[in-house]
């Protein structure tokens, strides 16, 4: 290593490192070196002790079963395993450290050999990365002790955001469930009390069965509705109301049918969100039955029109005239 065998007066001073962020050496790192002879890694304490840019704690063990029984104990930042085919062979015993050690370790392998020969082999047995002691430097090594460490960082936040999206999505879905629930019950106490005023007064009730050309609309509806929001479909629902009033479909019957269809999309939704589902059709169903309400307003206006008795023609003028002869 170029770096190791120059004073550090010769060498560029190292930037200041303040508190860790993405992308920058870490302040501190606490490394486990296992290698295949005591020897083997005496000059790597030096290495990390003439840079100052990142404060590392090493640990240096002998042996695989030394290193594995170190890892069960503590933790580590990086783990570093020093390639030598006569006492310790990487490629052999990479896979058995990578499994027994604790998920996102990382681990990097050093070596002689070229970065070519062995860079793409160490990441399919596992490894973070290969690195050729003979063409690199201290600062080099660090930088890729830490772009190793914040590899797994990034894993691991982003396996926990994945977790707490997942976790946000069921919550969703069970409300979703839970406010359907509660309309429905809203459905059944209303079913039972039109029951009830339709008993009392002996009359017959609106069809229990909607046509389904009014479901197949109203699925559409819901869906165009969801996407684009209100938009420009005012017209649609104000003729959809009127369809309504023509079938002679109330209240009750409308919430069964939006129900019907809005479970049936949030059952389609799977591991998307429906929230904005829930959102968009509780507004989808406060202004259809604001359509239906003025729908059946207009109703009952034009009917009690027709029912108004007007004067027979000439009938208006002359009445008071009579009135004025029979006083005389």
């Amino acid at each position: 290593m170029d770096e190791i065998n120059k004073p550090a007066a010769d060498r560029p001073s190292p930037p200041a490192v303040g508190t860790e962020a993405w992308g920058h050496l870490p302040a501190r790192l606490r490394a486990l070196l296992i290698t295949g002879t005591l020897r083997g890694g005496a000059w790597l304490f030096k290495a990390f002790q003439s840079d100052s840019a990142c404060e590392v704690s090493l640990e240096h063990v002998v042996g695989i079963a030394t290193g594995l029984a170190r890892l069960r104990d503590e933790l580590y930042d990086v783990v570093l395993l020093l390639h030598d085919r006569e006492t310790l062979d990487a490629w052999d015993v990479l896979g058995t450290l990578r499994t027994a050690a604790r998920e996102g370790q990382p681990i990097l392998v050093l070596g002689m050999d070229p970065e070519e020969q062995w860079g793409a082999p160490c990441w399919e047995a596992g490894g973070d990365g290969y690195v050729c002691l003979r063409h690199t430097t201290t600062r080099m090594l660090l930088w890729r002790i830490a772009q190793a460490r914040e590899r797994h960082l990034l894993i691991a936040e982003n396996r926990r955001l994945r977790q707490m999206h997942q976790q946000q999505l069921v919550r969703e879905h069970e409300e979703a469930s839970r406010l359907l629930g509660q309309q429905r019950q809203l459905l059944e106490d209303l079913q039972s009390l039109r029951s009830r005023l339709v008993q009392d007064a002996a009359l017959s009730g609106p069809p229990d069965q909607i046509p389904p050309i009014l479901v197949a609309h109203y699925r559409e509806l819901l869906r165009t509705y969801v996407i684009m929001g209100s938009g420009n479909l005012s017209d649609e629902l104000q003729s959809l109301a009127q369809l309504f009033v023509q079938s002679g479909l109330g209240a009750q019957h409308i919430l069964r049918l939006h129900l019907n269809v809005l479970e049936e999309m949030v059952r389609g939704l799977g591991a998307r969100s429906a929230r904005h589902v829930m959102n968009r059709a509780d507004l989808l169903i406060l202004e259809a039955m604001m359509n239906l309400a003025e729908s059946y307003r207009q109703q009952c206006w034009r009917r009690e029109k027709r029912l108004v008795q007007g004067y027979l023609p000439g009938m208006l003028a002359e009445a008071p005239s009579a009135g004025r002869r029979e006083a005389a």
